[in-house]
């Protein structure tokens, strides 16, 4: 028996799945059985109509087609091709097949298509190490040359693979064989690992008066991907700095761009490969599935799991529901969550960097040198009340932002922004850091953020004097040793210890 390798999505990562076939004597049919869904189920029209309109005739017999293993639910039209090869192929005794994945799904006049499920499922297979041979239409073919290690074919038509299938030969294959492309940004190599970044400022600082404390801030989150949120009065700049940080974040890995296309793919987004982190802005109204993900039977990915290794934004962040809020404290703490349902369970790495912005009153007027303030004491007291003291114990950077007068003339480019952030990066990396400074584990900060003489008692009294938590302490050592890099220096000064407290909410 002959089998076609093929996958299917299973949540985020992909499943091998074999598309066997048998032909016997009985009434013509044509079945597809293996706990399939609807669009394979109609595949079996694209299929007969592909096949007639190109002169092949079904044999007439009882046609069933299985889709291996049957107790997992598969679903996807790229298992057209496989299905239409198996029933073209029906008299070849020789397992032409053989370490060859099939993907394509079918027009009626047998023309092969993209489909948004095949480059998640061959980057998941890929990584897993389960694919070496592929066999795909040129759209496919574009996205998934970026993928390493793959040996990628390429035909246009039904027509075209089964000619591909007719031999068993090398010499006859390497005709259909696709060149893989090389990314064309700008490059730095650490430990002989190549990181992309991308020298382009749709939103510049520049733009951006006054406020340095804040600019400082967020170079900080770039710099060392910690999460930050700023406190102040409506139009003094909170959003406008938080959406320029995603264009001076640290130079991306190979790897990192890939699964972001790859979630592109899986929000039905058009995929790039453009070395820029995600951005995801969802509003305040977005229902808790949304957020996290969810699906009565399936779990479906949500935005926290879509910022991976990007930015989440949380705009006006008290009015986010309480549940919401609370539910963020485990994947801010453990950059991952599970999410169950009836017939799945499916774990999610959520190494964001979460940005919020918030105003310091309902009103929004508390901080305003221009405006009243029309909030009273417990209407304010409820507002703050919103955010737990365990929610803010999980953020790193917490700056007040005041009003920015007219003739401010403190600017700073993005790109001279950047510049100190891969400098930085650099300086992580070398160290043998695998994760940067904000998501670095508890036993990584004892190896990494080393103090000088002067900053041990000083630490010792700000634990005292702030009431600072286990947790607390990390964020203050960790916030310490991104200044501390930024600032060019071995071991974290007192200096660069007492800017990373002053960023702590008192």
């Amino acid at each position: 028996m002959k089998i076609i390798n093929s996958a299917s999505l299973d949540g985020i990562d992909a499943l091998s799945i074999s598309v066997e076939s048998s032909f016997t004597k009985g009434l013509p049919s044509f079945t597809i059985v293996g706990l399939i869904s609807t669009s394979i189920q109609e595949s079996k029209d694209r299929v007969k109509s592909a096949l007639l309109m190109n002169g092949y005739k079904f044999p007439p017999l009882k046609i069933t087609i299985n889709l291996s293993p049957s107790d997992i639910k598969k679903k996807g039209t790229h298992f057209d091709l496989a299905i239409a090869l198996q029933i073209a192929l029906y008299d070849v005794t020789k397992d032409v097949f053989k370490d060859f994945y099939v993907f394509g799904e079918l027009s009626l006049n047998g023309e092969i298509k993209d489909t948004s499920t095949i480059f998640p499922i061959v980057l998941s297979l890929a990584k897993n190490k389960k694919i070496k041979k592929i066999l795909v239409c040129e759209d496919s073919a574009k996205k998934i040359s970026n993928i390493p290690d793959l040996e990628i074919y390429v035909v246009k038509n039904i027509d075209e693979a089964l000619i591909f299938f007719s031999k068993d030969d090398k010499e006859h294959r390497e005709k259909y064989r696709y060149k893989s492309s090389k990314l064309d940004y700008e490059t730095i190599k650490i430990n002989d690992e190549k990181f992309y970044y991308e020298k382009k400022y749709t939103e510049d600082f520049i733009d951006v008066i006054g406020q340095e404390n804040a600019k400082f801030a967020a170079l900080i989150c770039a710099a060392g991907n910690h999460n930050l949120i700023f406190e102040g009065s409506p139009g003094c700049g909170k959003s406008m700095i938080s959406k320029r940080i995603k264009y001076i974040l640290p130079p991306m890995s190979l790897e990192e761009i890939l699964e972001k296309a790859k979630l592109l793919a899986l929000d039905y987004k058009e995929i790039d490969f453009v070395p820029i982190r995600a951005f995801r802005n969802p509003h305040h109204s977005s229902t808790k599935s949304s957020i996290f993900g969810g699906g009565s039977a399936n779990a479906k990915i949500g935005e926290i799991a879509l910022s991976n290794n990007g930015i989440l934004f949380f705009d006006e962040l008290p009015h986010f529901s309480k549940s919401i809020l609370e539910a963020m404290r485990e994947p801010l703490e453990d950059n991952k969550i599970l999410i169950s349902r009836v017939n799945s369970k499916t774990e999610y790495e959520t190494k964001f960097i979460f940005i919020a912005s918030m105003n310091p009153c309902p009103c929004g007027n508390l901080l305003s040198s221009i405006k009243n303030c029309r909030c009273n004491e417990a209407e304010i007291q409820r507002y703050k009340n919103r955010l737990s003291d365990p929610f803010l114990d999980r953020i790193d950077l917490y700056v007040v932002m005041n009003d920015t007068s007219n003739d401010s003339k403190n600017t700073v480019s993005s790109e001279e922004l950047h510049t100190n952030v891969i400098n930085a990066f650099k300086r992580q990396k070398q160290r043998g850091q695998s994760e940067l400074n904000g998501k670095l584990k508890d036993e990584d900060i004892k190896k990494y953020c080393l103090l000088d003489n002067e900053s041990k008692p000083l630490l010792e009294k700000a634990i005292i004097s702030y009431e600072l938590t286990f947790r607390s302490i990390n964020k203050v050592l960790k916030v310490a040793r991104t200044i501390a890099d930024l600032n060019d220096n071995e071991n974290i000064t007192k200096n660069d210890l007492l800017k990373s407290l002053s960023f702590r909410r008192r």
